[in-house]
């Protein structure tokens, strides 16, 4: 496959001297290609499922990328990170057969193929901590840029920040213009990640490195490239578009990065999206058809390996100063939604199948152990519209645990609560991304299915009154519904992420979506008189305000992740040894043969005649609870239902 750029290395190879007279007017077609939160999906493979997955997978990516390579005289390709963690295969190499200094990670034996020219520092690799994130890093055949991550030295002065990363790096390409003639052109790269990397993995991460804020890293290291000889600086963020004005250490800065003088570029992601594309009107300086931010030609590609970003930039220069004249952005896809069926539009490409084959084979056995058995199903196709049982399960197991290591502490007596949400609830995943386990057998991988993320357990000690803001927050799912309205009204908020619909095991509530949501989207309060949570009971007599409890949840939340009232870290008062995975495999180790039905401990208050509706899989219908009833088959693969 590397031969695939052999022309252009040989171009390289001539060096300068083959090169024509940087006094000469020229033309040069850049293309830049982007990958992005491929979270370990290198196959196109559903490890919970068992079967193949069209919709995802970098070897069917790369399919993309060979074409490109062939339609363009000149190429680059980038990728943006969230890349060593995200599915079982990921989980396999960090905690199953444990990747070992010298090893050359997957991830790494699959992209090697590629010929990336840079790799960008997501979020998530910081997930199993930085010296498995250094081994992993070590078997990249290409260099990897991060600016905004420091060495902690424990002096907050950034102005004597050491970069833990590279913050950037400049590569020499030798490119030929539109007559043929070759040049040497200067591409400088810059890598950022979300500076809530220090909320969302303190453990890993407190005392050894810290976070800066993207666009003030950018306005630091940029000039200094410009400095350095940098003819054209390609950006990549692991962030996202926020609608909101600019607030200071922005998860979702790239919109305010496209402002900072100097960048020709942007590659960005971590929202799992697909730009250009729909879902972005009226957001200020955002050219979604043009694909531009602030007039900076932009791309995001989706997630999993679901598309490929592509920039065309034109380049005219003279003297040796290169502009960039046009662009055209496009997030090419590997499938297709065609009248309801998921069509491929490439084939894997076996070169990479091959070089992952021994670590996919070693995930399909460490998965398969078995640690119990559910006497029914246990799905996740309606965890937004009803208490759900696999959400259930994964609070049984967290309450049970905490149960066992509060016993004989300070602790004992503190009444325990437990919050779960459901991770696989379709939205941004399609219309086949739910939870959905057979009665029978429950082995590793029903267990990773069940909870995606390597999240540690944690506890925090709240009042009922913080208890019931929590709730509130997680009430934003669900949009608000007019009883009086006629005509159907979607129930479920789709900009709400389903990971921040908190299920609180403990209490009995109900969840009023006729009155307004109390906090918006970003977790602001927006409606001090609005209340959604009502009727909450602890022991079926109304919650005491000031109730002390124990509730257990995962390092995410209670480190901030999310922004839900009360937690910042502040209220963890014990840092579990476990996983929040590993907790629940354990408990059903003890269960045998358990049933999975859920508690019904909260529900929705009366919202009159309207006519509710919600989307969820085509998958659902035959295990549909009588209260709803489906409606239509939607071109985007969902089945519309309304409630009955």
């Amino acid at each position: 496959m590397k031969t695939l750029k052999t022309g252009l290395a040989v171009l390289a190879g001539l060096g300068c001297a083959g090169a024509a007279s940087a006094a000469s007017a020229a033309t040069v077609e850049l293309r830049l290609m982007e990958t992005t939160d491929i979270h370990m999906h290198l196959v196109d493979y559903d490890y919970y499922s068992d079967r193949t997955n069209v919709t995802v997978g970098l070897a069917r990516t790369t399919a993309l990328v060979n074409q490109s390579r062939m339609e363009a005289t000149n190429s680059v390709l980038v990728d943006n990170g969230d890349l060593i963690q995200g599915n079982p295969l990921g989980d396999y190499v960090a905690k199953g057969r444990e990747l070992k200094d010298g090893d050359i990670h997957p991830a790494f034996k699959a992209m090697n193929l590629l010929d990336y020219d840079v790799g960008n520092i997501g979020n998530h690799e910081f997930n199993y901590g930085l010296d498995f994130l250094q081994r992993s890093l070590a078997g990249a055949e290409f260099p990897y840029v991060s600016s905004n991550v420091v060495v902690d030295d424990g002096d907050n002065d950034s102005s004597n920040d050491q970069p833990y990363f590279q913050p950037y790096i400049i590569l020499d390409k030798t490119v030929a213009d539109t007559t043929g003639q070759l040049h040497r052109l200067r591409i400088g790269y810059i890598g950022f990640t979300p500076p809530q990397i220090m909320v969302w993995d303190q453990d890993n991460l407190t005392g050894r490195v810290q976070s800066r804020d993207i666009v003030e890293s950018a306005e630091k290291y940029i000039p200094q490239m410009k400095a350095e000889g940098a003819d054209i600086i390609v950006a990549i963020p692991h962030s996202g578009i926020s609608a909101s004005a600019r607030e200071g250490r922005d998860e979702n800065a790239s919109r305010y990065l496209a402002e900072v003088d100097g960048i020709d570029a942007i590659m960005f992601g971590h929202s799992h999206r697909v730009f250009p594309g729909p879902g972005y009107d009226g957001i200020e300086g955002v050219d979604a058809q043009a694909g531009t931010l602030f007039g900076v030609p932009s791309v995001m590609p989706g997630f999993w390996g679901s598309h490929l970003g592509i920039i065309d930039l034109t380049l005219e220069g003279e003297n040796g100063d290169w502009t960039v004249v046009a662009s055209r952005a496009e997030a090419q896809p590997i499938y297709e939604r065609r009248d309801g069926e998921t069509v491929a539009l490439v084939d894997a490409v076996p070169e990479i199948v091959r070089a992952v084959k021994a670590d996919h084979e070693g995930t399909l056995s460490y998965m398969a152990q078995r640690v119990g058995e559910t006497s029914a199903n246990i799905n996740s196709y309606f965890a937004l519209v009803q208490d759900d049982p696999s959400i259930q399960i994964v609070n049984n197991a967290q309450r049970w645990y905490v149960e066992q290591i509060v016993a004989g502490t300070e602790y004992a007596g503190v009444p325990i609560l437990s919050a779960a949400a459901p991770f696989k609830a379709g939205g941004r995943g399609g219309a086949n991304y739910y939870t959905e386990v057979p009665a029978g057998p429950i082995a590793l991988k029903n267990v990773a299915d069940l909870y995606i993320y390597p999240n540690d357990l944690k506890v925090v000690e709240l009042t009922g009154e913080q208890v019931v803001e929590w709730l509130e927050r997680a009430a934003g799912q669900f949009n608000t519904i007019d009883p009086s309205a006629g005509g159907e009204q979607p129930l479920v908020n789709d900009a709400f992420p389903s990971y921040n619909f908190d299920v609180i095991d403990g209490l009995s509530y109900r969840i009023d979506v006729t009155v307004p949501p109390r906090y918006s989207a970003e977790g602001d309060l927006v409606g001090s008189a609005a209340h959604r949570i009502v009727d909450v009971r602890f022991n079926g007599a109304a919650l005491n305000p000031q109730q002390r409890f124990l509730v257990a949840t995962n390092n995410y939340r209670a480190g901030g992740g999310g922004s839900f009232p009360g937690l910042d870290g502040s209220t963890v008062v014990i840092d579990a040894p476990d996983k929040n995975r590993d907790v629940i495999a354990n408990y059903l180790l003890t269960q045998g043969t358990f049933n999975p039905s859920a508690d019904g401990n909260w529900q929705f208050a009366d919202w009159g005649n309207a006519e509710v509706v919600f989307e969820t899989s085509p998958q659902a219908q035959r295990l549909a609870p009588a209260q709803v009833m489906p409606v239509r088959q939607l071109d985007t693969g969902f089945v519309l239902y309304r409630f009955d």
